[in-house]
């Protein structure tokens, strides 16, 4: 039953970006909002279990519960103000450029931290021409994106820039553009799996 259901309503979307209608697009724009409709239920049931979970851990005050109830804390403000002044309020804005930006520099410091390191690390454990051209880019790519301690217009640090920003445009961008291409073909497959009935993930 549940097979002939997912399997009616993916054909019957797929059925609608394919040939033009009138009941098929009207039967496609009702699945396509239900599927909004049970995506927000499930963000929902999240946001619940998150807040639950963090709520045991402060009642019974386990290891790092102060962490939990700050998250509880941040979480209910924002929701606060979120409802009753809008997203678009300059106290909301006002959050967000001084709490949520820096937050998220400062987790980008981190990452390239971390990425030097682990560089490093693979370098000393793994000597071959692979990790030597790992550790040389992303020394290039952190070079050209900080700041310099000396002129910044010179001709050494115009080349490291230029370097850095061929490395990002032309390498790092066909790389990402291959993953997404592989993500583009892993979920056409799954999702054709899914309308064939070969994958069940909602059971037998």
């Amino acid at each position: 039953m549940w097979a002939a259901a997912a399997v009616g309503s993916g054909i019957f979307v797929l059925l609608g970006y394919f040939i033009d209608y009138e009941v098929i697009l009207t039967l496609r724009l009702i699945l396509m909002r239900w599927s909004v409709l049970l995506a927000a239920v499930a963000l929902f049931l999240g946001l619940f279990n998150l807040l639950t979970v963090h709520w045991s851990k402060v009642s019974e005050q386990e290891k790092g519960w102060p962490f939990s109830a700050l998250l509880i804390l941040a979480f209910l403000v924002t929701l606060i103000m979120g409802l009753v002044f809008g997203p678009d309020n300059q106290i909301s804005l006002l959050l967000f450029n001084y709490i949520q930006l820096p937050v998220e520099a400062g987790l980008m410091a981190l990452l390239a931290v971390f990425l030097a390191v682990a560089g490093f690390r693979l370098v000393s454990r793994r000597r071959d021409p692979f990790s030597l051209i790992f550790v040389v880019v992303a020394l290039f790519v952190l070079l050209g994106t900080g700041p310099t301690l000396g002129a910044s217009d010179g001709d050494g640090y115009v080349l490291l820039r230029q370097l850095r920003n061929w490395i990002a445009q032309v390498w790092a961008s066909g790389g990402a553009r291959g993953i997404l291409l592989g993500v583009a073909l892993g979920a056409g497959l799954t999702g054709l799996r899914v309308l064939l009935a070969v994958d069940r993930p909602y059971g037998d």
